[in-house]
């Protein structure tokens, strides 16, 4: 039988790592961006609208839908979020690097605060229907996941065209 005291400690509560994956990623997100110039972050690298600015952005469209949306039935309006996911690629020409980071760190803060008194079994009724607080953490957690490390190789390609070449 395994030793419960060699059992690293973020194995034995699976809230508290999820919490901790949660920010993780979305710290990953607005790391992406730092030190970058705003045409940076809007570089189109990819034919898609993919870029790292718009991907933050998406996230917080994620986060807005599954942590708000999903829990409390609020409209994607009244959130104050895009209507669909590819909507939520697209930026504003007043969309700037402090303020999509700035509306990412909102929306995750309300994210913790709507999670915050549930437990991974509850079952929501929001505006994606029932759910249980498990499963949304996981849609959250892959998007996040893919999304940072999109986001790691969009940084990649916009340091390397600084670099001088020859």
């Amino acid at each position: 039988m395994p030793d419960p005291a060699a059992t690293p400690t973020w194995t034995v509560d699976l809230r508290t790592r999820f919490d901790d994956l949660l920010d993780e990623y979305r710290q990953a997100l607005q790391d992406a961006l730092a030190d970058l110039t705003e045409d940076e972050a809007r570089a189109r690298l990819v034919p898609s609208r993919t870029t790292l600015l718009g991907l933050v952005k998406h996230v917080t469209y994620v986060e807005a839908v599954w942590f708000d949306h999903a829990i409390t039935g609020r409209s994607l309006r009244e959130i104050g979020v895009g209507s669909t996911p590819d909507s939520s690629f697209v930026l504003a020409e007043d969309d700037t690097i402090a303020s999509v980071t700035q509306a990412h760190r909102r929306t995750w803060a309300r994210s913790r605060a709507q999670l915050a008194p549930l437990q991974l079994g509850d079952v929501v009724h929001g505006g994606k229907g029932e759910r249980t607080v498990w499963a949304l953490v996981v849609q959250v957690l892959r998007e996040l996941a893919q999304h940072a490390g999109h986001a790691d190789i969009l940084r990649e390609q916009v340091l390397a065209a600084r670099a001088p070449s020859g």
